[in-house]
């Protein structure tokens, strides 16, 4: 993900936008009768964040290894000594303004808990900015956003210790001044939740298919105890409802056949939907849906699909990728001070694929994945780091999978080329019409690595399996 050049970042008018809960579409829709929470209120899943500030480090002698460093400017250098810390498995360090960058390395060590054993010095990602919601749109304007680094799975931890340097930094030259407010972020993503399945026939929500710029939310109704799910997760569940019961935790997968029967699209997409895969749901995956943003966000349609990598490391099992998203979710909202989950959907190592950013898999929800390009479009983060390590066949093959179901909803062909218009990042300027893949690598849309050179040199096996499933 590190930004291969600097620019400018022009501001777009987006031309989806969020509107607050209560707000009224501008066609107001007959909403069919949906649910309420049971009277006794559901806990969300437990998480926490610890957030540490970074204080300057003059002299200071790295514990690791007792060799003395050299003095260091305290405007070019600043962390946080060893210390013990509650428990937490993800990592990340974030600043008060979110244009400011980070021309600096990020460095974290940390202890396993209940052991002696520190870890070495991993680095992170510093050049995040082109992972978010586009200048110029509501989620981007509205206060809370802030600078920060790629999130690092670190695995189940009790001990920290940081060091950032500016990367100018040196015994007779001056550093450029480091971004103010830094501070590090110890994510815990709690346990994972019980995962009780909604049994009978089909979901008592039926959710309005929503219009580019408007926002849905689950009306009154009769929801079922048995769901055991707070209004919050209720209607984030039911915008699935034509595809699984509320409250589920997986949507199942389909037949090719199955899946152009259910899929509303125009004639000429019919023969082109490929086979719907199994989605583990935001319930699933145990997302705490009292963290995001009520209301959901979307865009006109779906012209093209961005893969990235997530860059949180490899050090993680498929077992624990749900803890992996909790987490990085948390790190979005609560710390990054984002509206919800940046990508619209999530693959780990063994294949999976997670619903991501609420608002319906099957519908154009607008996430902040790829500066400037998030209108009509989706992203996909393949969770873990690609740079120097192959993705795994299963992951590319989910790839393949996601986008030949997904984009045939909206009459794409995964091998072809589109046009989008830049909202304005550091590869293309603001109103450029850029000729992309239908899909492209977060590289293809801004200046950076992501998603790793390895990954991004197997999206043209990704893009002729895709197309293959949707039968061209």
């Amino acid at each position: 993900m590190r930004a291969l050049l600097a620019t400018s970042i022009g501001v777009t008018c987006a031309t989806a936008l969020t509107l607050p809960l209560a707000a009224p579409a501008p066609a107001a829709p007959v909403h069919a009768p949906v649910a309420q929470a049971p009277a006794a209120s559901p806990v969300e899943p437990a998480g926490s964040t610890q957030s540490l500030p970074l204080r300057p480090l003059t002299g200071a002698a790295p514990r690791a290894t007792g060799t003395p460093t050299a003095p260091t400017n305290p405007a070019a250098g600043q962390g946080l000594l060893r210390r013990d810390a509650q428990r937490f498995s993800l990592v990340g360090v974030i600043w008060d303004d979110a244009d400011a960058e980070l021309h600096g390395s990020v460095q974290v060590r940390t202890r396993a808990t209940g052991t002696t054993h520190w870890s070495g010095w991993q680095s992170l990602e510093t050049h995040n900015t082109d992972h978010a919601a586009d200048s110029g749109s509501a989620e981007r304007e509205s206060g809370r956003v802030r600078g920060s680094t790629a999130p690092l799975w670190v695995g189940d931890s009790d001990g920290v210790e940081v060091r950032v340097r500016s990367e100018s930094a040196g015994a007779r030259s001056a550093a450029a001044a480091l971004p103010s407010g830094l501070r590090v972020e110890l994510v815990d993503p709690g346990e994972d939740p019980e995962q009780p399945r909604a049994e009978g026939g089909p979901s008592a929500v039926t959710a309005v298919a929503p219009s580019p710029g408007t926002t849905t939310a689950a009306q009154p109704g009769a929801l079922p105890e048995a769901a055991g799910l707070t209004m919050a997760a209720a209607e984030s569940s039911a915008v699935n409802a034509d595809l699984a019961p509320l409250g589920a935790t997986m949507i199942q997968p389909l037949s090719k056949a199955e899946s152009e029967e259910q899929a509303v699209v125009g004639p000429a997409a019919k023969p082109f939907v490929g086979p719907r895969p199994g989605i583990v749901t935001r319930k699933g995956w145990g997302a705490d849906e009292s963290l995001r943003e009520r209301a959901f966000a979307y865009t006109s349609t779906v012209k093209a699909a961005f893969v990235h990598h997530s860059a949180t490391g490899n050090n993680y099992t498929c077992a624990q990728a749900p803890s992996v998203l909790r987490s990085i979710y948390r790190y979005h909202v609560k710390s990054s001070g984002w509206r919800d989950f940046g990508y619209n959907f999530a693959v780990d190592k063994c294949g999976n694929i997670y619903e991501g950013r609420a608002g319906g898999v099957s519908k154009a929800v607008l996430g902040a994945h790829t500066l400037g390009f998030n209108t009509n479009s989706m992203g996909i983060a393949v969770l873990g780091t690609y740079s120097s390590k192959n993705p795994p066949a299963a992951a590319v093959n989910a790839i393949a999978k996601l986008t030949a179901w997904k984009l045939g909803l909206f009459g794409r062909n995964p091998k072809g080329k589109v046009t989008l218009v830049s909202g304005g990042s550091g590869k293309y300027k603001k109103g450029a019409k850029a000729k992309l893949h239908v899909i492209s690598g977060h590289r293809d849309g801004f200046a950076t690595e992501c998603p790793g050179i390895r990954l991004y040199k197997k999206l043209g096996t990704a893009r002729t399996s895709s197309a293959k499933l949707q039968g061209r």
